[in-house]
């Protein structure tokens, strides 16, 4: 009878010990898993239908910058922009692709270009770009991201 209870008293000691063991904290937990999560990668990037069915995360990628770059030009490349601007042959055009899948433009001309009036060559660029296809937003850890991406569009593509 002595070795049952010696055996419970010890058991009883060293299961004591399996609640003394620290909770860990909630707020350094999320903290630990924050720091861990790349916020300057995409799990998936941006994507149009003609993309969709692409598996390597780079080739999807290019394939959406192929698409939003030629539509764009497609659209303003025979606009005022080159009749206003003869000798501009290429613009910068700053794409954000927002969670809720609305998309905006934003023209970007080198710093030494000042003869040039951003504010028309904005005015041309969201009036031709209103009516955009569909471009399915980014998303990281499940969730719907905005993303920017900045693209070289040539103006005139026919010479």
């Amino acid at each position: 009878m002595n070795k049952i209870l010696i055996l419970f008293l010890v058991m009883l000691l060293t299961s004591c010990q399996l609640f003394d063991k620290k909770v860990p904290d909630e707020k350094e937990l999320l903290q630990q898993e924050l720091q861990k999560i790349n916020w300057n990668q995409v799990d998936q990037y941006p994507s149009v239908a003609s993309c969709d069915t692409i598996l390597d995360k780079e080739t999807q990628k290019q394939c959406l910058f192929d698409f939003l770059i030629e539509t764009i030009q497609n659209r303003i490349g025979i606009d005022t922009i080159h009749i206003l601007y003869p000798e501009l042959d290429t613009i910068s055009v700053k794409v954000t692709i927002n969670p809720d899948a609305t998309l905006q433009f934003q023209t970007e001309i080198p710093q030494d270009s000042i003869s040039y009036d951003i504010k028309v060559i904005d005015s041309i660029l969201q009036n031709r770009l209103s009516d955009f296809p569909t471009v399915e937003p980014a998303i990281k850890q499940g969730i719907k991201v905005k993303s920017q991406f900045v693209l070289p569009v040539i103006l005139n593509v026919t010479e």
